[in-house]
């Protein structure tokens, strides 16, 4: 068995990263090439191991969260904030009303999980997007990216515990309270430890004679903070993003900032979002019909009109670029689909209409900066 799962990771990885090379070629995220190659190979390969690729994959989610945070300093998130919160509760609103025609105007944990999905945008389109947005929306797009993120693994984990333990309103409440004080004690610290031990650990890293002592050190305590997170109720994923957003160039210092970065960075695209990306494709699930596909169009074109007012610049150009990074949608949609629907919490159907909106959404909202990009070129 363990050379099966070490040469399904091989192949896997393998695929995975062509297409991905293919797909940047042609001006797309290589992440959808990856996703793509999970498509493909989801048709060809049979008999996997599925507990042990998940877990793979699960790493994938780690630690693209934790290099999620490396791109943004805790003031950035502060900053961006501010402007990317509004527009993200407003979004999460109009997708749960617009869910309603398709669970029969029935209010459930359908309607919850779903509208969270489709309020989520894709760091790596974002990021791709970047020359277009302008450094000041960067940080705006990136903050909603990650507030997105992390409000969809909040409202999952939340409604699992709510309807695995049947928890009442207050006992909810305090959970919500519970989740608020972990992360206002985490972003405290980091806040406190960055003005009076900044200037320490900087001299405690240089004293690191070898990376691989880097990435043990970043390791125990991004581990650290994703098992707290898993006993509170969160996703282990949100620890690793604190981590990540803690460890700032700030703090660190710029060359050692630098060495994190590159370690976390080759560790992440290099091995575990190959598989994760991949992993995602190959578990795709969804129903074709004419109901699927109403389903997005009506979706996709709410969302991005929606986002293209609320963003909105006098030129409409940029307006549209900056609607599309933030309609992009996310792979993650689809993981927390998969575990929705694997928890009993998301109906069958819906996560078939949400697991296609995703992957829809994604290659449309990387088209419509494609396009753009060529046209800018050309004019």
């Amino acid at each position: 068995m363990a050379f099966d799962v070490i040469g399904y990771v091989f192949i896997i990885i393998a695929v995975a990263r062509i297409f991905a090379e293919v797909f940047e070629r042609i001006g797309y995220p290589g992440f959808l090439g990856e996703i793509t190659a999970g498509l493909m190979l989801g048709v060809f390969l049979h008999d996997l191991p599925r507990e042990d690729l998940t877990l793979m994959a699960e790493f994938g989610v780690f630690f693209l969260m934790m290099y999620a945070g490396l791109e943004l300093t805790p003031e950035e998130v502060r900053i961006g904030g501010k402007k990317s919160l509004p527009i993200y509760v407003i979004t999460l609103v109009v997708m749960f009303f617009l869910t309603l025609p398709f669970t029969g105007y029935r209010i459930g944990t359908d309607n919850f999980i779903v509208a969270s999905i489709l309020a989520v945008a894709s760091a790596p389109i974002v990021i791709r997007l970047t020359r277009f947005f302008g450094q000041e929306f960067l940080h705006i797009a990136l903050s909603y990216a990650v507030i997105s993120e992390v409000g969809t693994l909040v409202i999952l984990y939340i409604l699992i515990n709510f309807e695995l333990h049947h928890l009442s309103y207050f006992e909810l409440f305090l959970e919500l309270l519970k989740d608020a004080v972990f992360l206002t004690i985490v972003l405290g610290l980091n806040y406190v430890i960055g003005i009076k031990q900044r200037l320490r650990i900087i001299r405690a890293l240089r004293r690191l004679q070898s990376d691989e002592a880097v990435f043990g050190m970043v390791m125990i305590l991004a581990t650290s903070l994703a098992l707290i997170s898993e006993e509170l109720g969160l996703h282990f994923s949100i620890g690793a993003f604190l981590v990540g957003l803690m460890l700032h160039s700030d703090l660190l210092g710029t060359k050692q900032y630098e060495r994190v970065h590159t370690i976390i960075s080759g560790v992440t695209y290099g091995i575990f979002a190959p598989i994760f990306f991949a992993w995602r494709g190959i578990n795709f699930e969804t129903e074709f019909s004419l109901e699927v596909v109403y389903f997005f169009l009506v979706i996709y074109l709410v969302r991005i009109l929606l986002t293209t007012v609320l963003v909105w610049e006098k030129d409409l150009k940029v307006s549209l670029t900056r609607a599309a990074g933030i309609s992009s949608f996310g792979v993650l949609g689809l993981l927390v689909g998969e575990v929705g629907y694997s928890y009993g919490v998301l109906s069958e159907h819906m996560y078939a209409l949400a697991s296609l909106a995703s992957v829809l959404g994604i290659f449309v909202s990387a088209s419509i900066g494609l396009i753009l990009s060529k046209l800018s070129s050309s004019g």
